[in-house]
């Protein structure tokens, strides 16, 4: 993999050991950049790249490695490197689409400390956190909890309460959020815009809770998934316009695409069930049952207002499995 161009956060916005009664870069140590390469051929290779990079966070002493998931979708070849600069590589291990963590297993010694898993229920808005990437203070920067709500992502995704934080770091990506106590609040997923004074909008960072890694660690390190059937699929992407759901793309040749969707149909319905939001859309096709289920639509395209009956999937079908190294 190629070195990334050189950057820092700037320095008023750093963290500083003063500040903090943890060893603050023992914690940010803890913090690992990522390198994934993914096969041309692979499903997520034209949405997410071939060539991902980020930051894990050393979680186990025994080289486990947490991530966020889609940096290691279908990947082939993951290296990590420490702040010092040492090389391991490392294999995938599990990754669940449901909440969107992934793990990976280094294949050598990190060196490293474990960073302790915190309570991000406990966590409160307003409370300063450190969102620390690879590179230690000088790519770390303080943070506050801004936020603590239900998500919607538009690739058939939702979490309950994620957390927001603000200023957005630049390099979010399995970043590690660190607590007042030193522990792991939580993995860095998205840079979102937030409209605040009218027009004005600034960047969030959009957290992952790591309370939501326990219930299924174990399960992901033996199994690679958790051990529940999974959710229906339609493998489209879809967005809030106005009072109504509307899709603005299909993930490859997926069920949606299939069935003969187009982008810019409204979605009215699921199971004669209206619909006017993602969460909404999102959760009423879960609830038909696991994955295979028929999901009933009902569509406005260009005021034709038809029904369509869609077979849903199990999306890790169409992802390439991990290769063991």
């Amino acid at each position: 993999m190629e070195e990334e161009e050189d950057w820092e956060v700037p320095a008023e916005a750093q963290p500083r050991v003063e500040n903090y009664e943890f060893d603050l870069d023992r914690a940010l140590s803890s913090v690992v950049e990522l390198a994934a390469r993914v096969p041309a051929d692979a499903f997520t290779a034209a949405t997410l790249g071939v060539e991902r990079s980020g930051n894990g966070v050393l979680i186990g002493e025994d080289g486990l490695v947490l991530t966020i998931g889609y940096l290691i979708t279908e990947a082939e070849e993951i290296w990590l490197t420490t702040n010092a600069g040492r090389v391991v590589p490392a294999h995938l291990v599990g990754y669940d689409q449901t909440t969107g963590f992934g793990l990976v297993q280094a294949l050598g010694s990190l060196d490293l400390p474990a960073l302790p898993l915190g309570s991000s229920q406990r966590a409160q808005v307003g409370e300063k956190v450190v969102v620390g990437a690879a590179g230690g203070r000088h790519r770390s920067l303080v943070a506050h909890i801004v936020a603590k709500q239900e998500f919607a992502g538009y690739w058939e995704y939702v979490l309950d309460q994620a957390i927001f934080t603000a200023p957005a770091h630049p390099n979010w990506g399995g970043a590690a959020v660190i607590g007042p106590a030193g522990d792991l609040l939580g993995i860095g997923s998205l840079r979102v815009p937030h409209q605040i004074h009218g027009n004005q909008v600034v960047p969030l960072n959009m957290i992952v809770p790591i309370d939501l890694l326990p219930p299924i660690l174990d399960d992901l390190r033996t199994l690679g998934r958790p051990n529940i059937p999974p959710r229906p699929w339609l493998g489209l992407f879809a967005a809030e316009t106005g009072d109504q759901v509307t899709i603005i793309g299909f993930a490859g040749n997926g069920p949606a695409h299939r069935a003969g969707l187009n982008e810019g149909d409204a979605i009215l319905a699921v199971a004669g069930k209206p619909v006017r939001d993602l969460v909404g859309f999102f959760r009423s096709i879960w609830a038909l049952g696991d994955a295979g289920v028929d999901v009933p639509l009902t569509l406005d395209r260009e005021g034709d207002i038809f029904e369509v009956r869609i077979t849903s999937a199990d999306r890790r079908r169409f992802l390439k499995t991990a290769r063991l190294h």
